[in-house]
Protein backbone atom coordinates (compact mmCIF):
# COMPACT_ATOMS: atom_id res chain seq x y z
CA UNK A 1 0.00 0.00 0.00
CA UNK A 2 1.25 3.59 -0.93
CA UNK A 3 2.14 5.64 1.96
CA UNK A 4 0.31 9.31 2.24
CA UNK A 5 1.74 12.69 2.32
CA UNK A 6 0.01 15.04 4.18
CA UNK A 7 1.98 18.39 2.97
CA UNK A 8 -1.71 19.35 1.07
CA UNK A 9 -3.99 18.80 4.41
CA UNK A 10 -1.85 20.12 6.88
CA UNK A 11 -1.14 23.48 4.40
CA UNK A 12 -4.73 24.03 4.04
CA UNK A 13 -5.10 23.90 7.79
CA UNK A 14 -2.02 26.07 7.94
CA UNK A 15 -3.27 28.44 5.66
CA UNK A 16 -7.17 28.52 7.68
CA UNK A 17 -5.09 29.45 10.46
CA UNK A 18 -3.08 31.90 8.97
CA UNK A 19 -5.77 33.63 7.71
CA UNK A 20 -7.70 33.94 11.07
CA UNK A 21 -4.88 35.65 12.55
CA UNK A 22 -3.86 37.92 9.71
CA UNK A 23 -2.56 41.68 11.32
CA UNK A 24 -1.80 40.25 14.55
CA UNK A 25 1.88 41.45 15.84
CA UNK A 26 4.88 39.13 16.21
CA UNK A 27 4.74 35.32 15.99
CA UNK A 28 0.92 34.82 16.36
CA UNK A 29 1.18 35.73 12.63
CA UNK A 30 3.90 33.31 11.21
CA UNK A 31 4.26 30.55 13.52
CA UNK A 32 1.67 27.67 13.49
CA UNK A 33 1.96 26.65 17.03
CA UNK A 34 1.15 30.22 18.27
CA UNK A 35 -1.08 31.66 16.16
CA UNK A 36 -3.47 28.60 16.20
CA UNK A 37 -3.40 30.02 20.60
CA UNK A 38 -4.16 33.33 19.29
CA UNK A 39 -6.46 32.12 17.15
CA UNK A 40 -8.52 29.96 19.94
CA UNK A 41 -8.42 32.50 22.42
CA UNK A 42 -9.71 35.21 19.62
CA UNK A 43 -12.19 32.73 18.94
CA UNK A 44 -13.33 32.83 23.20
CA UNK A 45 -13.53 36.29 23.19
CA UNK A 46 -15.52 36.82 20.06
CA UNK A 47 -17.74 34.23 21.46
CA UNK A 48 -17.91 35.96 25.03
CA UNK A 49 -18.32 39.89 23.56
CA UNK A 50 -20.98 38.65 21.23
CA UNK A 51 -23.43 38.27 24.12
CA UNK A 52 -21.65 41.49 26.69
CA UNK A 53 -22.35 43.33 23.18
CA UNK A 54 -26.28 42.85 23.97
CA UNK A 55 -25.75 43.59 27.62
CA UNK A 56 -23.99 46.94 26.88
CA UNK A 57 -26.48 47.98 24.24
CA UNK A 58 -29.41 47.25 26.30
CA UNK A 59 -27.90 49.21 29.26
CA UNK A 60 -27.25 52.31 26.48
CA UNK A 61 -30.56 52.16 25.85
CA UNK A 62 -31.96 52.40 29.02
CA UNK A 63 -29.47 55.30 30.07
CA UNK A 64 -30.74 57.60 27.16
CA UNK A 65 -34.44 56.61 27.93
CA UNK A 66 -33.55 57.56 31.84
CA UNK A 67 -31.90 60.96 30.19
CA UNK A 68 -34.90 61.85 28.22
CA UNK A 69 -37.51 61.10 30.92
CA UNK A 70 -36.11 62.63 33.90
CA UNK A 71 -36.47 66.28 31.69
CA UNK A 72 -39.83 65.32 32.27
CA UNK A 73 -39.63 64.95 36.19
CA UNK A 74 -40.41 61.16 36.02
CA UNK A 75 -37.84 58.21 36.50
CA UNK A 76 -37.09 55.36 34.65
CA UNK A 77 -39.15 52.84 36.35
CA UNK A 78 -42.48 55.00 36.49
CA UNK A 79 -42.03 55.93 32.55
CA UNK A 80 -41.74 51.51 32.13
CA UNK A 81 -44.56 51.11 35.04
CA UNK A 82 -46.60 53.98 32.93
CA UNK A 83 -45.93 52.49 29.45
CA UNK A 84 -47.08 48.83 30.54
CA UNK A 85 -50.19 50.59 31.91
CA UNK A 86 -51.57 52.29 29.35
CA UNK A 87 -50.40 49.37 27.14
CA UNK A 88 -47.63 50.72 24.78
CA UNK A 89 -46.09 48.14 23.20
CA UNK A 90 -42.62 50.13 22.44
CA UNK A 91 -39.03 48.21 22.87
CA UNK A 92 -36.07 50.01 24.68
CA UNK A 93 -34.41 50.48 21.31
CA UNK A 94 -37.18 52.21 19.93
CA UNK A 95 -37.25 54.56 22.92
CA UNK A 96 -33.92 55.11 23.22
CA UNK A 97 -33.83 56.28 19.28
CA UNK A 98 -37.21 58.53 19.44
CA UNK A 99 -35.64 60.30 22.73
CA UNK A 100 -32.30 60.77 21.08
CA UNK A 101 -33.37 62.15 17.92
CA UNK A 102 -36.82 63.13 18.17
CA UNK A 103 -37.60 64.27 21.95
CA UNK A 104 -40.94 65.91 21.09
CA UNK A 105 -42.97 62.50 19.86
CA UNK A 106 -40.50 61.17 23.35
CA UNK A 107 -42.24 64.22 25.07
CA UNK A 108 -45.98 62.84 23.79
CA UNK A 109 -44.76 58.83 24.80
CA UNK A 110 -44.10 60.29 28.19
CA UNK A 111 -47.61 62.31 28.51
CA UNK A 112 -49.40 58.77 27.70
CA UNK A 113 -47.43 56.84 30.20
CA UNK A 114 -47.89 59.33 32.84
CA UNK A 115 -51.83 59.78 32.61
CA UNK A 116 -51.95 56.42 32.98
CA UNK A 117 -50.04 56.15 36.25
CA UNK A 118 -52.11 59.09 37.62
Amino acid sequence: MARVKRGVTSRAKHKKVFKAVKGQWGRRKNTIRIARQAMEKAMQYAYRDRRNKKREFKSLWVQRINAGVRLEGLTYSKFINGLNKSGIKIDRKILAEIAYENPNAFKTIVKKAQAAIN
